[in-house]
């Protein structure tokens, strides 16, 4: 069986450029590269070309999630697994290859409708080392854990869980959470490398296909001064900071100018070999600015 090593690269529909291109190196750190296509700005984490691409749009959402294989014969092997399981895909045209700064990719829709990404060698530039867009200690941990972790919409939650266990990713069921309707949120983790979890779902009806994203600083000051940052900026924030029980990442969750919410955090533990769950984080996360899908009893 062939496995998906990270995942790699997103990108997402955004109807404020300007708004975002602000955030990304004020507020987060990115270095954010305009290439002068007019529609698009990338946002590097690492030496990559890009880990993540800004689209011009008329809304605001996920619009892709890119995830690696190792080479062409496992892109290759990838194709035949995703075919003799059913999953419709296409390939990817040189055009598209060249877009996404890969040399090869499939395209496919996940079951909650999320536009789906299976490349190999991504453009690495070497020459061009990440340059924060503000003062930072360290940078973003990246390599072979890829980008972070994102919550995804999924309605049907043992379809998705089906389908990322097909590309690779193994997990499960990782908190119980009481919900303010009285229910029990059972939200389901899944990693693909060492990075506790790369993606995560169940955790009810959402309006955008993405809930949060997580990235992880290097270093604590990093955290600490984007917290800052963003308070000083009367920015919502949706989850104060915290421990969570899982991961063990300190991290708090703040608006985005797109409505769904960044995680910033630091100190994550690595995936388990065994599975656990919780039912109440090590500390903090209490609920500040609600509706933005994270009023849970942490």
């Amino acid at each position: 069986m062939v496995r998906v090593t990270e995942l790699g690269y997103l990108g997402f529909s955004v109807t404020d450029m300007d708004a975002w291109k602000d955030y990304a190196t004020e507020c987060v750190g990115f270095d954010v590269i305009d290439e002068g296509e007019g529609d698009r700005f990338y946002a590097r984490m690492d030496n990559w070309h890009h880990r993540l691409v800004f689209h011009k749009s008329k809304e605001d959402d996920l619009a892709y999630a890119g995830w690696r294989v190792a080479g062409p014969d496992e892109l290759e092997a990838m194709a035949k697994q995703l075919k003799d399981a059913g999953i419709k895909f296409k390939v990817g045209t040189e055009e598209e290859a060249q877009e996404r700064r890969v040399l090869g990719l499939l395209k496919l829709l996940d079951p909650g409708g999320t536009p789906t990404e299976i490349f190999y060698s991504p453009q690495v530039d070497t020459h061009l080392p990440f340059r924060p867009g503000r003062r930072m200690y360290g940078g973003f941990i990246t390599g072979s854990e890829g980008i972070g972790h994102f919550i995804s919409r999924q309605d049907d939650v043992d379809a998705a869980y089906k389908f990322y266990s097909l590309l690779g990713l193994r997990g499960s069921v990782e908190y119980k959470l009481n919900l303010p309707n009285g229910m029990v949120a059972k939200p389901l983790f899944m990693h693909c490398n060492d990075r506790q979890h790369s993606i995560a779902f169940g955790l009810g009806p959402m309006d955008k296909r993405i809930n949060h994203l997580m990235l992880e600083y290097t270093h604590v000051d990093d955290l600490g001064l984007a917290h800052d940052i963003i308070r000083g900026r009367k920015i919502p924030v949706a989850l104060q900071m915290g421990k969570h029980a899982n991961d063990e990442a300190v991290t708090f969750y703040s608006g985005t100018p797109s409505g769904w919410l960044m995680e910033l955090g630091w100190g994550a533990r690595k995936a388990m070999a065994q599975q656990e769950h919780y039912v109440k984080d090590i500390f903090g996360h209490g609920t500040e600015s609600t509706g933005f899908g994270m009023d849970l009893e942490l």
